[in-house]
């Protein structure tokens, strides 16, 4: 495997979805600094892929994204990543399916974390469907998973029902303030806690937000060493 080209286009796989997409999120081209390459994946919208494994891998997805990174691939990207942090169910899959770099997750950030820190936290949109085999397909070792701490957004608030929903309309103020109650929350279970990655890649508009609540060091997609090349800095503050 060769390894990131940022001279060349940023690769996105992206879901088919309609809700409005902040600086900050990984759909706006703002957030990346060089020259990108948005592929919405057509009929695989939210919820076809926020699930757990086994509902993920039954599904429609894996084929669809793995013949659109094989079309960003022949259009002469130099990686490709996601619009969806669940995704990372399909790394290996779609890492065989193309010879460039892909990079489907913030998770993926989780290994090296670990090895330097006795927990990390993972905010995400859906707590309920993002388990264990998703960590562990990030890579993360089986003796270690009890030191992720996960925690999710409100499922009935604004951030969950716009998103997952799909919805065209969403109240930015009131999804960040979803996003920073999640993260305080988290601070209160895990009062040590250092550092929490974004799975969700809809959550960096507000990581600004998250940090003066909480103290916590934030990190998303955009930190992947992989990815970082093309990312654009300073994220907005929620």
């Amino acid at each position: 495997m060769f390894p990131p080209d940022p001279a060349r286009r940023l690769g996105i796989l992206m879901l088919s979805t309609r809700f409005p997409r902040p600086p900050g999120d990984v759909g706006h081209p703002g957030s990346w600094r060089g020259d990108t390459e948005f592929r919405v994946v057509e009929g695989a919208g939210p919820r076809d892929a926020v699930r757990d494994a086994a509902g993920l891998r039954e599904g429609p997805v894996l084929a669809a994204f793995s013949a659109a990174a094989r079309e960003l691939e022949a259009n002469g990207v130099g990686a490709i990543t996601t619009s969806c942090g669940f995704l990372v169910l399909l790394q290996e899959a779609l890492q065989d399916a193309v010879k460039v770099p892909v990079v489907t997750s913030s998770l993926l950030l989780l290994p090296a974390l670990l090895a330097r820190e006795p927990q990390v936290g993972v905010l995400t949109i859906d707590a309920r469907h993002l388990g264990d085999a998703h960590l562990r397909q990030a890579g993360v070792p089986p003796g270690q998973l009890a030191d992720v701490m996960v925690e999710g957004v409100d499922p009935g608030g604004e951030f969950a029902r716009a998103i997952l929903g799909n919805d065209a309309a969403m109240d930015l103020a009131r999804a960040g303030r979803d996003v920073v109650a999640a993260a305080r929350a988290l601070r209160g279970r895990a009062p040590r806690l250092r550092t929490v990655v974004l799975e969700c890649t809809n959550m960096p508009p507000y990581a600004q937000a998250i940090r003066d609540a909480t103290g916590f060091e934030v990190l998303s997609l955009a930190d992947v060493p992989a990815l970082k090349s093309w990312a654009a800095e300073p994220m907005i503050r929620g």
